[in-house]
């Protein structure tokens, strides 16, 4: 039996976002590109009699109130059956993911947290079995899930398919250092909606849910990238679009919010790799958070090391 295991949590970006409909419940359905990133949180899960989280060097609560934590439990009272008497697990999140940032944080460490337990276990729950589990969690929890580094998602998130992402680019992430509400900015967008007359909830839910993934084959263009949540986050925090037209100046392929922000992308080409870097040390001069980092490829996982 296992006593350890050490796993990447990685970031993501929102390519392509698209906001199709709502439904009664008040989520949101989406189409959405999300491009997985090797900026990463590090988690390390060790067996125990209980369950506990430790984020050393961070301000993250070490409660329920972090979705790691919930993960945990979640995972424990799901598969009780499946499981020893009495275990638990001691995990250890390493925090360099902004929070509240539009990256996907909080919903890669949840989903490494299943992973890692179902390994450390040795309960092989299929990944299917453990997305649908996830998503009780949250919409992007089963992105992280599967290993795929692209996916497209439809549905509130949660109806994935692999895809093709980026090619030749490094991503230039800045981080403005003040939070967004995802909730806020979803709220905001169904006021915009309901001033435009559009009525969400009239939508086809079956033609919005199976709609075809478009970059099942071909590789994603800097240039199509689309943000709908981007117009709402931009009116309540103009900076976002100060860092956009900075990176653009900067010689950016193009520049986009990620999901509900405020976290703004550039994408640089790979003949633009000295201007990637000059870019990146000039906005580390006025942001704390700023990374030059790589899409993930096909070969790349989630396991760090198991013992």
């Amino acid at each position: 039996m296992l006593t350890k295991v050490r796993l990447h949590a990685p970031a993501k970006i929102n390519l392509y976002l698209r906001v199709l409909g709502r439904r009664d419940d008040g989520y949101h359905l989406l189409a959405t590109l999300m491009q997985k990133l090797d900026l990463c949180d590090r988690i390390e899960i060790e067996a125990a009699e209980t369950v506990s989280l430790y984020c050393p060097d961070s301000n993250l609560p070490q409660d329920s109130e972090n979705i790691a934590l919930r993960a945990a439990l979640l995972f424990f009272s799901t598969y009780a059956g499946r499981l020893p008497a009495d275990c638990g697990a001691r995990i250890t999140l390493c925090k360099r993911i902004p929070v509240a940032a539009g990256l996907g944080g909080g919903s890669s460490d949840a989903a490494a947290v299943l992973v890692g337990l179902d390994r450390l276990y040795q309960t092989e729950i299929p990944r299917d079995e453990l997305a649908a589990v996830g998503v009780r969690l949250g919409a992007d929890v089963p992105l992280f899930i599967y290993d795929w580094p692209v996916a497209w998602a439809t549905g509130i998130g949660d109806r994935l398919s692999e895809a093709c992402g980026l090619e030749d680019v490094s991503v230039l992430l800045v981080n403005p250092g003040f939070p967004v509400s995802t909730k806020l900015i979803y709220e905001n967008l169904a006021l915009t909606l309901e001033e435009k007359k559009i009525n969400l909830k009239n939508s086809h839910f079956r033609d919005l849910l199976n709609l075809k993934n478009p970059f099942s084959s071909q590789s994603f263009m800097p240039c199509n990238v689309r943000n709908d949540l981007e117009e709402i986050t931009v009116s309540l925090f103009k900076e976002i679009v100060d860092i956009k037209e900075q990176l653009l100046a900067a010689g950016a392929l193009s520049s986009l919010m990620s999901g509900s922000g405020p976290t703004v992308f550039a994408l640089f080409g790979k003949s633009s790799r000295k201007q990637a870097v000059a870019c990146c040390k000039q906005m580390q001069k006025v942001y704390e958070q700023v990374f030059l980092v790589q899409p993930l490829h096909k070969d790349w996982t989630v396991f760090l090391s198991s013992r």
